[in-house]
């Protein structure tokens, strides 16, 4: 059995390995074989679907017994014909959600192979391009730009930073070296790396979070507002039935006509074309909302939707854009926003950027600052071990000038190391602005220049995860 992956974490490479019986080269193909049958494909399984089976339980069900109970009462009647109208009613609600509930089916079938995830795998101590469904624990897989992360893994070499938004809702890529953990479904920002595979399919902790997920079955809101509809009716029904035979027999009726009126009664208690009205107009809804690139998977879907009270969402790529900008420049006495995005722009790289040198050079782009890249001499990118990124520019006046970036701690440790006798002031000037940015939910990125080996905090870029343009207006709805 499968250890949890975070039992992984404090553990060596060494201990790793042997725990999951493999080494840095790898699986042999049989070896991999015997692990994919014995722990399954590297996916979440799906409940195979019986169409019959699927068709037959859209007679079960509260609405469906609306109907089932209205055919009784008609057929007790003897009035076939009306049976048959609401048989046909009941069929053509069935129908409907079948059909609907199948054509999403196909749709979600055939985008998933569209986006199948392929994987760099080391097998026969080679590197191979396999479909992540046949990556099995103990594995070595290969990760660069831009992949996804096809497993929950332990880093045997290199660094990345990896988007983890879809897991934790942090828009702020983290990083990741040896002895580190990856989780199933993050992304891959920057970087290169080799690791081992841990877990696959349900036991990644992606995989155990959708099973969750699936094992909610969340009693519809529309099932109980038909049930509260016909109980009150059913109550009307048979006070009005009671009233009716009572009087019937003041009367001396015989008993067979006031059973046929008492019927009667019950039979239109029932609210036989409501069920069916309801599929129609959710299956009209589901069509509109195909047309916007919408797949409606379940009917009921939209009942639920708009029946919400309270809304509870992940923040990160749902009301937000899940892609960091820059907020506002802040630079200390002595210099100008422009000179502060000028060192931050050119202590980027414009060739493959990380999430935060995207966010810098777009908002030079959209401020109409141009960024003069053959000013710069030398570029250091992001390093996992000083975790800044340098660059070593041309001034105005000729001299060479070192522009630092990274994060406010790794600044001001950088420049309290130099200027041991004299940091207080700039440095408190760039921990209030720090300060003052998280208190409004932003992040703080801090740049320092270096001339003549005099180190100088030159400000504080704010940045966050903007809202989207649609979400004020969603959420005022």
């Amino acid at each position: 059995m499968l250890a949890d992956t975070r039992s992984y974490q404090d553990k060596s490479q060494a201990a790793v390995l042997k725990q999951l019986n493999t080494t840095t080269d790898g699986l042999t193909s049989n070896e991999a074989k015997k692990r994919l049958a014995q722990y399954g494909p590297n996916a979440i399984p799906e409940q195979k679907r019986n169409n019959l089976l699927d068709f037959l339980k859209r007679y079960w069900g509260p609405m469906p017994w609306l109907l089932e109970l209205a055919i009784v009462l008609t057929l007790i009647l003897g009035h076939d014909t009306e049976s048959i109208i609401i048989f046909v009613l009941l069929t053509i609600n069935a129908v409907i959600g079948f059909v609907q509930s199948n054509n999403s089916q196909k749709a979600v079938a055939l985008l998933k192979k569209k986006l199948e995830i392929m994987a760099t795998v080391r097998r026969d101590q080679a590197w191979q391009a396999l479909a992540a469904s046949q990556v099995v624990p103990g594995d070595i897989v290969q990760l660069k730009i831009g992949a996804i992360v096809p497993a929950d893994l332990a880093i045997i070499a290199g660094n990345v930073t990896v988007d983890q938004s879809a897991l934790t809702g942090e828009s702020l890529p983290a990083t990741a070296s040896a002895g580190d953990l990856l989780y199933s479904g993050s992304i891959v920002k920057s970087g290169e790396v080799q690791a081992v595979v841990l877990n696959t399919g349900t036991t990644t902790y992606f995989g155990q979070t959708v099973t969750l997920v699936k094992t909610a079955k969340p009693k519809s809101k529309q099932e109980e507002l038909m049930l509260a509809i016909v109980r009150y009716m059913l109550y009307l029904g048979i006070a009005a039935s009671v009233i009716v035979a009572i009087y019937g027999l003041y009367l001396h009726e015989s008993p067979v006509f006031i059973l046929s009126f008492v019927l009667i009664f019950l039979i239109g208690s029932v609210p036989v074309a409501l069920p069916a009205v309801l599929t129609i107009v959710q299956a009209v809804g589901a069509m509109a909302l195909s047309k916007k690139g919408i797949i409606v998977s379940r009917l009921t879907s939209l009942e639920d939707a708009a029946s919400i009270d309270i809304f509870c969402f992940d923040k990160t790529g749902t009301i937000t854009q899940n892609k960091l900008s820059i907020i506002a420049c802040q630079p200390l006495t002595g210099y100008t926003a422009e000179q502060l995005l000028d060192a931050a722009g050119l202590a980027a790289d414009q060739e493959h950027p990380d999430a935060i040198d995207q966010a810098v050079l777009n908002y030079a782009a959209e401020i109409k600052h141009p960024l003069d890249f053959s000013k710069r001499q030398q570029f250091t990118p992001f390093d996992f071990a000083t975790k800044r990124t340098e660059a070593v520019i041309t001034t105005s006046d000729h001299r060479q000038m070192r522009v630092i970036k990274g994060a406010v701690p790794t600044i001001l440790a950088l420049y309290a190391k130099q200027h041991p006798a004299d940091t207080a002031p700039a440095s408190a000037a760039i921990q209030q602005l720090a300060i003052a940015n998280a208190k409004k939910g932003y992040r703080s990125l801090a740049v320092a220049s270096v001339v003549d080996s005099q180190m100088a905090l030159v400000g504080v870029l704010a940045i966050a995860d903007p809202p989207r343009a649609d979400s004020a207006s969603m959420l005022a709805r």
